[in-house]
């Protein structure tokens, strides 16, 4: 059983005991987070939701919020001497996968 959900106007796959990184949820460690659910599978059974699957859910726990490696962004205009250098870090949310409940 595998259930496809949104988060973040992102999709991810999942099942249960998965472990995800999702956008950064407002929400503290240890804290249980219930998914919207676009698309659910079960023995072979698909639903599409239209946008949501009426009565799904999926249950998970969050593990930890963090924040990404650094990256550098450099940008640069030639023959102008106009150059810029940033860092960023994405934010992210450590997501356990508990229960697919249908």
């Amino acid at each position: 059983m595998f259930a496809v959900i949104e988060t973040g106007g992102k999709q991810y796959k999942v099942q249960s005991g998965d472990t995800i990184f999702v956008e950064k949820l407002a929400a503290e460690a240890e804290a249980t987070v219930d998914f919207k659910v676009v698309m659910l599978e079960n023995d072979g059974a698909f639903k599409f939701g239209t946008p949501y699957v009426e009565g799904a859910s999926v249950t998970g726990k969050i593990l930890k919020n963090g924040k990404a490696k650094k990256i550098t962004v450099f940008t640069y205009k030639p023959k102008k001497g106009e150059k810029r250098k940033m860092g960023h870090r994405q934010p992210y949310t450590k997501v356990q996968i508990e229960a697919i409940n249908a």
